[in-house]
């Protein structure tokens, strides 16, 4: 896909080939080339103690994150004698790339170019960001991660191990490396596939219709995904971790247990797409015969939901910092209603995916301190997203109400990236003529304000019920906690003694959360009781828990928790547009007219007394 215009890194075959334990492994002299052309060679820090080289790939998020630590232990170790290398071995980052994300990210160390890949065959390295520490002779004495505060389904606020500062601390004051090896998480380094590929699975006959459907709602331009993948060179760049996460059933992201309900938004491959996805990686990734590539799909840059009848953002954009754990962010929003306006769809936009993680937006009466609940209902939220989430669109006839002159809250979650970002995020609304609407939507929550989870509970359980007083129809389940979340399931008990399960997430990710869609409205009888059981990890088995020694309490942070058991329902009987409906819709109306008029007949009766 990228063409090179300068010489490739050359790396001399390391001194001994065979499969060795990192501290056995000697790293003959090697060249390299920035992305300005100039070369130097690794003896050219014969001087220095130690050499540390780092793979890094302009699009790997883990990549990126890291790069504010690695300019951090430059600054540090630097004048200790030790000197830090970047290397960019992806085949699929051209060289404007490279330098742009060396100024972008402000790296404190040289950036070098392996378009061969050679230096990382040299190596063995893999992954990015993975890392090598060289001793003064050149032996590898350390390799794998950085430390362990980010990686796959992990953003911790600090380290619990620094590995690699570690490694070097020790390598200074003359002693072994304790832990020599680690493993590294992130993207695969991208490499070409081989020559002459197998033919029986392909990309444009079998692979391109299955990227189409599962993949590019998130992994185009301007998505929340990190990178696009809209063409055959796209693809066969990140065969190996897409095969990866296929595998792992990390993409496309669904947590629900495919044995209970049936959902519209359920994006998960079948077992065939994961094997022709799988053979077709293993075999070679070929791309087969061009005429066959399906026609390309047509997406909207613009809003999902359509052309929005009204959009209403924040009013300033917020700032995001480069690193840390970052505080949801709540802003009031008048959309100025002077009359209740009906919703039949709404999209929460991000002005900028890299860094908002998830949002909601919750409503406010006049004067009130907090957002609260309105409508037969109860109605608390008007609508969320989060990475893969589906906007809120429903049926005809089905919409939720905002009362006039009530504000609009956006609390937003954002994530650091690695540098510092800014982001006005909006939300687009589609309005429903009153006159169609037939059912009102209400957004419940069962909720735990007094959550309190014990240090080192490894399973902390924790349930809450609502009783239904009429007959509902549910709609869609939205579970939502934090770090230390586990599970989260739905269960309904049915008047007649029977217990249902209507969700169950077994694996809970606070990374990629959902709104579950019912692909078809359930019937919940008056008295049917919705119980949402929640479990929680604190402890030190859980990779993404901050701290494991201290109670967990409710809390906006992310190191705090929550419980968050969303729920959309609607009245099974309601009938707006029924003529009994309708005069009590109108009746309020109806009683100012006759207030109205009999004050103006008393007022006229007086008049004409007087004249009298």
């Amino acid at each position: 896909m990228f063409s090179r215009t300068i010489s490739t890194l050359l790396a001399l075959v390391a001194i001994s080939t065979a499969r060795v334990e990192p501290s056995e492994r000697q790293i003959g002299d090697f060249l390299l080339n920035d992305t300005n052309g100039q070369t130097c060679r690794l003896s050219d820090w014969r001087q220095r103690k130690l050499v540390v080289v780092v793979f890094l790939g302009v699009e790997c998020p883990l990549a990126r994150l890291y790069t504010s630590r690695l300019n951090e232990l430059t600054q540090r170790f630097g004048p200790c004698g030790v000197q830090f290398v970047g290397v960019d071995s992806n085949e699929h980052d051209a060289l404007d790339e490279i330098a742009r994300f060396a100024t972008e990210y402000h790296l404190a160390f040289p950036l070098f170019i392996d378009a061969a890949g050679l230096a990382a065959r040299s190596l063995g390295a893999e992954r990015t960001p993975e890392v090598f520490v060289l001793d003064h002779d050149r032996v590898v004495r350390y390799r794998g991660r950085i430390d362990d505060q980010y990686g796959v389904g992990v953003r911790r606020s600090e380290p619990r191990r620094c590995d690699l500062a570690v490694a070097i601390d020790e390598l200074l004051a003359g002693k072994p490396v304790s832990v020599d090896r680690t493993d590294a998480t992130g993207c695969f380094i991208g490499r070409a596939p081989p020559a002459t590929p197998r033919m029986d699975v392909t990309y444009c006959r079998d692979i391109a219709p299955i990227v189409q459907r599962r993949c590019q709602t998130c992994h185009r331009p301007g998505q929340a995904a990190p990178f696009v993948l809209s063409t055959y060179q796209d693809a066969v760049d990140w065969a190996e971790t897409i095969a990866e996460v296929v595998e792992q059933g990390r993409m496309p992201p669904w947590h629900a247990d495919p044995r209970y309900g049936r959902f519209a938004n359920d994006p998960r491959l079948t077992g065939a797409e994961k094997r022709l996805v799988a053979t077709w990686v293993h075999a070679g990734a070929a791309e087969g015969d061009r005429a066959e590539l399906p026609r390309p799909a047509t997406w909207s840059d613009e809003w999902k939901i359509g052309r929005p009848d009204q959009v209403v953002s924040i009013p300033m954009a917020l700032r995001v910092p480069a690193l840390g754990v970052v505080e949801y962010q709540i802003v009031d929003v008048n959309p100025g209603f002077t009359e209740d306006r009906w919703i039949r769809a709404a999209e929460i936009r991000p002005g900028n995916r890299a860094v908002v993680h998830h949002a909601s937006v919750y409503l406010k009466p006049p004067g009130a301190k907090d957002p609260a609940e309105q409508g037969a209902l109860g109605s608390f939220c008007l609508a969320a997203m989060a990475p893969g989430t589906p906007p809120l669109e429903l049926s005809e006839g089905f919409a939720k109400r905002v009362p006039a002159g009530w504000c609009f809250v956006f609390v937003i979650h954002y994530v650091a990236i690695g540098t510092e970002q800014l982001d006005q995020t909006s939300i687009g609304l589609v309005f429903a003529d009153s006159a169609t609407v037939r059912k009102e939507v209400a957004t419940k929550v069962l909720l735990d304000a007094d959550l309190r989870i014990p240090p080192h509970a490894a399973d902390y359980r924790v349930e809450r019920t609502w009783t239904a007083t009429d007959d509902l129809l549910l709609l869609a389940l939205f579970p939502h906690m934090h770090l230390r979340g586990k599970s989260f399931r739905y269960e309904a008990s049915y008047p007649d003694g029977a217990r249902e399960v209507l969700l169950d997430v077994p694996k809970y990710d606070f990374n990629w959360e959902n709104r579950y869609v019912l692909a078809e409205p359930k019937r919940l009888p008056a008295g049917t009781v919705l119980h949402c059981i929640a479990h929680y990890d604190n402890s030190f088995g859980n990779p993404a828990n901050p701290d494991p020694s201290v109670t967990v309490r409710a809390g906006p942070l992310s190191t705090d928790e929550m419980f968050n058991g969303y729920f959309e329902v609607a009245l099974a009987n309601q009938d707006r547009l029924s003529f009994g409906a309708r005069m009590r819709d109108l009746w309020p109306s109806i009683a100012r007219a006759v207030v109205l008029t009999a004050v103006v007949v008393v007022g006229w009766t007086r008049l004409r007394r007087r004249k009298r």
